[in-house]
């Protein structure tokens, strides 16, 4: 490993995936990220402070050439050599405060990936969990309980049966908004063509949706989407009691891949250190170029 700082620097740039826990706030893990990022920095080989030539004497007599160290430039006059304003981090896909799971950060130049890939509009998955007879101000756990009711009539057939039914109102919908029918042999070209991503992104759709859990009353789906957000997904169960003549409410949510990039990718906050950082950013990259050689790529060699 690489200790001296310049030589990391140059290469501390692209996407790296994190791991966001739940009730913590996207703003707060970059600050978080980037006051480790400087932290490990400091401690790294820096720049020595700049000696400045200093000439002394009489300008009528002989003058005197000699290099001093310059104490202007030292660490305890300046501060340490890299600062949090110098880290220019951005997110490319947003997680609420209730949801965990793949969270992507572009470093430095890689905020241009980032920002591709938050227009490319990226399919996501979720691991929504949810429990049966409860009812909630907020459709969360940790809302008020307004509304109790039964739930062991709910079977999982009967679950199923709906998801299905939704999942299929879903595809409907997208192909309404293309303005094409679905028996059709273009609707069929779209579809060979890959998902088809509302020209809205304010508009939520879900390309498929199942039940992987099922131990009344707890129950957790497993939801592939776009354009959703935190409160969608919860009103979504909020829903779902309501079709299956009960009620219910969200218990947690995690984001389990965004487009090619999975939980096995994320980096908890316990493994944030320069080699993981670095290894992590090369893995992104490769998922990059095997995924859509469109976005662009960094040019640095990693070391």
């Amino acid at each position: 490993m690489v200790t001296e700082a310049p030589l990391i620097w140059n290469n501390l740039r692209g996407i790296v995936c994190i791991f966001k826990p739940a009730e913590y706030s996207v703003k707060r893990l970059r600050s978080a990220l980037i006051h480790k990022l400087c932290q490990d920095m400091n401690k790294l080989e820096v720049r020595p402070p700049i000696d400045y030539v200093a000439i002394e004497g009489n300008p009528s007599n002989k003058l005197s050439v000699s290099i001093k160290p310059n104490l202007a430039d030292h660490p305890l006059v300046v501060g340490p050599r890299y600062q949090e304003q110098d880290f220019v981090i951005s997110w490319s896909n947003f997680l609420g405060w209730n949801t965990s799971g793949v969270l992507l950060f572009g470093l430095k130049s890689g905020t241009k990936q980032a920002k591709y890939i938050r227009e490319n509009k990226s399919a996501r998955a979720y691991r929504v969990k949810g429990i049966l007879g409860q009812a909630t101000d907020n459709c969360y756990r940790t809302g008020k309980v307004i509304e109790k009711s039964t739930w062991k009539h709910v079977k999982r057939g009967h679950m199923e049966k709906f998801l299905s039914a939704m999942q299929a109102s879903h595809q409907k919908k997208m192909f309404e908004l293309c303005g094409v029918d679905m028996q059709s042999e273009t609707a069929y070209e779209l579809a060979v063509k890959g998902l088809l991503r509302p020209a809205n992104s304010k508009i939520p759709v879900i390309y498929g949706i199942k039940c992987v859990e099922f131990q009344p009353p707890n129950f957790t789906l497993e939801i592939h989407c776009i354009n959703e957000y935190e409160t969608y997904l919860m009103h979504l169960v909020h829903e779902i009691g309501t079709k299956l003549h009960s009620t219910a409410h969200c218990t947690a949510l995690q984001c389990i891949r965004h487009g090619g990039f999975t939980l096995q990718h994320a980096l908890l906050m316990k493994h944030w250190d320069l080699a993981n950082i670095l290894d992590n950013i090369a893995i992104c990259d490769q998922i990059l170029r095997d995924t859509n050689s469109n976005i662009p790529q960094q040019n640095a060699t990693l070391v």
